[in-house]
């Protein structure tokens, strides 16, 4: 129904020559093109371990487990972000407590609301690189290391991404990332760990797979006949399927997010010609960053809801990236807070179409629409 849908993933016959090739081999669960997919991963971030789990969700979770988050703990996370963010800390038993944005014009974690939110029972930090541009990490990992906390980074909307040539997800203690349909590159459903850890690495992998010390694919090989199960584990883990998909779709990423930043830069230059909406983050960052998502900020006087619903009409799809975590009927009352900014920007963001295949009579299309539905839907 839609001449302009928000995102569109892109798959070719090399995706499907990967699939029947894990089919013809008789063997798809957790296997060889995993630890493939791990060992490309890791090596496209620099990092020296890749986990591969089912979901971005499940790395958040077991990340937070491996660095012993859990009750008592607190552990301060944006509010600007998908809820998976902070539901992985409840899911411990730990304390989620919302920061700030930066500004306006920057819509990641301030450093300033990190540091006026630690306390004495402050473990760890999740941060996230909303829309693929980068947080302040060199900040960051001063507060971090001064107050003895563990960086996680939610680097769900970031593949690729870097800050001066080193990789999100890197700067952490552990950087977690999503395969999901919508992302850079996707395995339908799907999620990978980094981490520099040894130690760490080997957590992750026995809390992935029900705390076992030996796997399906470990026994196939003849490298053990039964196995212990040495702690709560969970079932997290990534199949051959997928991991092929995967395996196609990174070799594929350089070429995508470039041609993300091309769009982009097109699509900035022609939006500035209205003074009804403003774009976040400055131009110089988008060289660096793997433009996930196209979000723009309505001035207060353009209603949110019409504008959405003229861009419907003309067959174009929005969406709102995201309604506040700490504004869901799950979490409003538990932890009080007061995020001005967050609110401010969560009440008027409004997301436009963004993926590599997008034409160029989709990209004037998106541009030209929205210019005239900012000057409609004034109030």
């Amino acid at each position: 129904m839609w001449k302009v849908p928000l995102f569109d993933a892109s798959f070719g016959p090399e995706e499907k020559e990967a699939v029947l090739e894990v089919l013809a081999s008789g063997w798809i669960s957790m296997g060889p093109t995993t630890e493939r997919f791990e060992s490309e991963f890791a090596r496209m971030t620099g990092a020296r371990h890749g986990v591969a789990v089912c979901s971005c969700t499940a790395a958040l979770h077991l990340a937070l487990l491996a660095e012993g988050i859990g009750p008592g703990c607190e552990v301060i996370v944006p509010s600007l972000t998908f809820v998976a963010t902070v539901n992985a800390v409840l899911y411990t038993g730990a304390t989620p407590v919302f920061a700030d944005i930066t500004s306006l014009d920057d819509w990641t974690i301030s450093p300033g609301e990190i540091e006026a939110k630690i306390t004495g029972r402050t473990k760890a930090v999740i941060v996230m690189h909303y829309g693929g541009y980068p947080c302040h990490m060199e900040s960051i990992s001063s507060i971090a290391d001064k107050s003895g906390l563990k960086v996680i980074e939610d680097a769900a909307h970031a593949p690729g991404a870097h800050i001066d040539g080193r990789m999100l997800g890197t700067w952490g203690d552990l950087g977690c990332f999503s395969f999901f349909s919508n992302k850079n590159i996707t395995t339908a459903e799907g999620g990978m760990i980094v981490t520099d850890d040894d130690d760490t690495s080997a957590t992750l992998r026995t809390l992935r797979s029900h705390g076992m010390t030996t796997l399906t694919w470990d026994r196939h090989r003849g490298h053990g006949f039964s196995y212990d199960v040495t702690e709560l584990g969970y079932n997290y883990r990534l199949d051959e399927i997928r991991a092929a998909l995967g395996l196609v779709q990174l070799s594929r990423l350089p070429q995508y997010n470039a041609k993300r930043r091309e769009i982009t830069r097109t699509m900035r230059e022609s939006l500035r010609r209205s003074d009804q909406l403003t774009i976040p983050f400055p131009d110089d960052l988008i060289a660096s960053a793997s433009c996930h998502i196209f979000p723009v900020l309505l001035e207060p006087g353009v209603d949110r809801s019409r504008f959405m619903a003229y861009m419907k009409d003309a067959g174009i799809q929005t969406s709102i990236h995201y309604p506040p975590v700490h504004r869901f009927s799950a979490y409003a009352g538990r932890f009080t807070t007061a995020l001005p900014v967050t609110d401010d920007v969560a009440s008027r963001e409004v997301t436009l179409p963004l993926f590599p295949g997008m034409t160029e009579e989709q990209i004037e299309l998106v541009c030209d629409t929205a210019l005239r539905a900012v000057e409609a839907c004034r109030s």
